[in-house]
């Protein structure tokens, strides 16, 4: 996995912040430290009637049923609605956190989180650090080689600009990036899309497209606010609700769907049973509850499945 570039453009973005903090525009709610605007989290109790199913904790390994708790490996964002710090910058909430709580209970376990940086996850997963790992992690044929997945959600690549600029409309194709800057996460699919299809500006006699990877998603809110990026590319959910949060910021189009899942070391005889506890809560109207919540109905899935096709 590559480390997040840390180049004078991410040098730029960190000393400036307490200017942009100042100056940045924002919608309803306080900024966060990138600068995007985090209104209230929605408080609703949809995980309270979710009782432990015997059935299907029986799929655990005896091991994990014997300790009672998972060790799971979470990357928090800054920003909603996967997985991120409440006002109080310690309790971590989102989508993700709640199906990961909901699963642990209908499996009789208990959630052992610690966060960890996105790009480091996936690698520790393989070596044993963590069982589970969450991060909005895209199901791809790449990842699948050294990762199981258990599905739980469907999102994807998209792509934002600053409001009022008409350089992009609408990104089919990435050679309608070509000469432009574009922010993204490390580590993720999308850094992987970037890089791997940079020859299509040369293939069509543009200026190339440059790629500014960072750790942190409000860094790179921040670098298109301070105009240092002209795009980001970034999660469907993420950018949609960003861009209802920040007058500044235009969603433009969703480039690429994923299935996104619970992501194990290959092999790990946890998947089973999570995949279970998915189809469960599924079924019995929780998940869609969780989804409602956080304002991500539309990325709903039919059912749970373990390292699927990835989407085209």
């Amino acid at each position: 996995m590559k480390r997040p570039k840390r180049g004078k453009l991410y040098s730029l973005l960190m000393l400036s912040f307490a200017l942009s903090f100042a100056t940045a525009a924002c919608g309803t709610g306080s900024a966060d430290a990138g600068g995007a605007s985090k209104s209230a989290a929605p408080t609703a109790d949809v995980l309270s009637g979710v009782a432990k199913d015997d059935a299907i904790a029986a799929l655990l390994p005896d091991a994990t049923r014997q300790a009672g708790v998972v060790k799971f490996a979470s990357s928090v964002g800054s920003t909603p609605p996967s997985a991120f710090y409440a006002e109080d910058n310690k309790t971590v909430q989102g989508v993700d956190i709640e199906i990961a709580a909901a699963v642990g209970q209908v499996l009789g376990v208990r959630i052992d989180r610690e966060v960890a940086s996105f790009e480091a996850i996936l690698p520790a997963l393989s070596s044993g650090k963590y069982e589970v790992g969450t991060g909005n992690f895209g199901v791809t044929e790449a990842r699948k080689k050294t990762i199981d997945f258990v599905t739980y959600i469907n999102d994807g690549q998209g792509f934002a600009v600053r409001k009022g600029d008409d350089r992009v409309k609408e990104v089919k194709k990435l050679d309608q990036l070509c000469g432009l800057k574009i922010g993204t996460g490390a580590g993720t699919t999308f850094e992987a899309t970037l890089e791997k299809e940079k020859h299509v500006c040369a293939d069509a006699g543009k200026p190339a497209y440059e790629v500014s990877s960072f750790g942190d998603n409000g860094a790179i809110y921040l670098g298109l606010q301070q105009q240092h990026i002209d795009v980001i590319m970034s999660t469907i959910n993420g950018l949609r609700h960003a861009a209802a949060e920040q007058p500044n910021l235009q969603f433009l189009n969703e480039f690429k769907r994923l299935d996104v899942g619970f992501a194990f070391k290959k092999g790990s005889p946890l998947a089973p049973a999570f995949q279970a506890a998915v189809n469960k809560l599924i079924k019995d109207g929780t998940y869609g509850k969780i989804l409602d919540k956080w304002g991500t109905k539309d990325s709903a899935i039919p059912e749970s499945r373990i390292s699927p096709p990835e989407l085209t």
